[in-house]
């Protein structure tokens, strides 16, 4: 059985800070030899070369690293960090944490498991391709046991990372024969993630196996709970499965929808719902009352050009990328539900949701007592 789990969300005051993880630790909410996930906004560009994400990644290892747990076993705890805080949203870091069993509160209901796994290595000509499929599926599946999970209607949200391709391991390809599905480093990073979300929807047995000729075009086939990111920091598929299972105790709890569109907030609101807050018919962020820890979702630009039947022009823009627009626009929604602005919102999500939509997992505190989730300050 694993073991009960601690999160919380901490802003992140510059893109070299991790000053609030350093006071959880020194408050005693979470001990640093047990951050078992990390998952966080940046406020890079989101692209290619965003290295805000490995300057975060530096940061947060070494403040674990300086509070005790060991330098091994720190290098090994997934920290999945997506760019671009576009719009109103904020840079934060949501921490997952074991604790022991005799310390957290008992329950026999459904809550929040979290299970880590690494894929076998991708090459760079598997990517967009059925190889690179297989190797998720598989890695989603020993986060799945390592979990305590055994129903796949029990995953929630499955956070990703995976290596996007480079002119380096474009090069690398065809230096030993092979091909690659695109030599736009920029495009390589929707495809990997489109690729990545096939093959959590195979895993979850959402849909059956597809052909290459699938991938990035037949976007019928997706994962409702897949949030899939990309970058050039690692060259595996990281994996990190969170749900629900009995048992286990706890006070938090896991949920799922989609957004159907980039206005769906009720999308927003069903996902919170889904685990487990009673709400009043016509919510409003003030009903949250700090029972909200935080939401994630991912967002991806319409390919009809449209929104509820009104031409846009994100996929016209020649001045600012799509990718940019849509995840503020989806921030600025998102922000209007949960009443924070430091909501994880990330772009590209091909075959991760409906087109034009997208995954929204949300994660909430049903514990007793003071909770632990955010309360805006009252607007002037």
């Amino acid at each position: 059985m694993p073991e009960p789990i601690e999160v919380r969300k901490v802003p992140i005051h510059s893109v070299a800070d991790a000053s609030e993880l350093a006071k959880l630790i020194d408050d005693g909410v979470m001990d640093a030899s047990r951050v078992i996930a990390i998952i966080g906004k940046t406020e890079g560009n989101g692209g290619v070369n965003d290295y805000t994400r490995i300057i975060a990644d530096r940061a947060f290892r070494e403040v674990l690293v300086a509070k005790g747990a060991p330098a091994d076993q720190v290098r090994q705890v997934p920290i999945v960090w997506s760019g671009g805080t576009d719009g109103i949203i904020s840079p934060h870091a949501t921490i997952f944490a074991t604790v022991p069993a005799e310390s957290a509160e008992q329950s026999d209901d459904l809550r929040l498991t979290v299970g880590f796994a690494m894929s076998e290595p991708i090459l760079p000509e598997e990517i967009g391709y059925t190889g690179m499929i297989t190797k998720v599926a598989d890695a989603v599946k020993v986060a799945m046991e390592r979990a305590g999970i055994t129903d796949p209607a029990d995953v929630h949200y499955v956070q990703t990372k995976t290596p996007l391709l480079t002119i380096h391991t474009i090069r690398d390809a065809e230096s030993r024969g092979k091909s690659v599905w695109t030599h736009h480093t920029h495009e390589s990073m929707d495809l990997s993630n489109g690729t990545t979300g096939l093959g959590i929807a195979v895993a979850l047995g959402e849909i059956e196996m597809p052909t290459d000729a699938d991938v990035m075009n037949d976007r019928s086939l997706y994962s409702a709970v897949a949030s899939c990111s990309s970058g050039v920091e690692l060259d595996q598929a990281q994996v990190v499965v969170v749900g629900n299972t009995r048992g286990i105790g706890g006070r938090y709890r896991i949920g799922h929808s989609v957004m159907r569109d980039a206005l769906d907030a009720d999308g927003v609101w069903s996902a919170i719902k889904d685990a487990g807050l009673d709400l009043p018919d016509r919510p409003h962020s003030s009903d949250l009352q700090g029972r909200l820890v935080n939401v994630f979702l991912k967002c991806e630009v319409s390919q009809s050009g449209e929104v509820r039947g009104r031409r846009n022009a994100m996929l016209d823009d020649s001045d600012v990328h799509w990718h940019r627009q849509i995840k503020s626009a989806v921030g600025g929604v998102t922000a209007s539900v949960t009443g924070d602005p430091a909501v994880f919102v990330s772009v590209s999500a091909a075959h991760q949701g409906p087109d034009g939509g997208g995954p929204v997992a949300a994660i909430v505190d049903l514990g007793s007592g003071e909770p632990t989730g955010y309360r805006a300050p009252t607007p002037d």
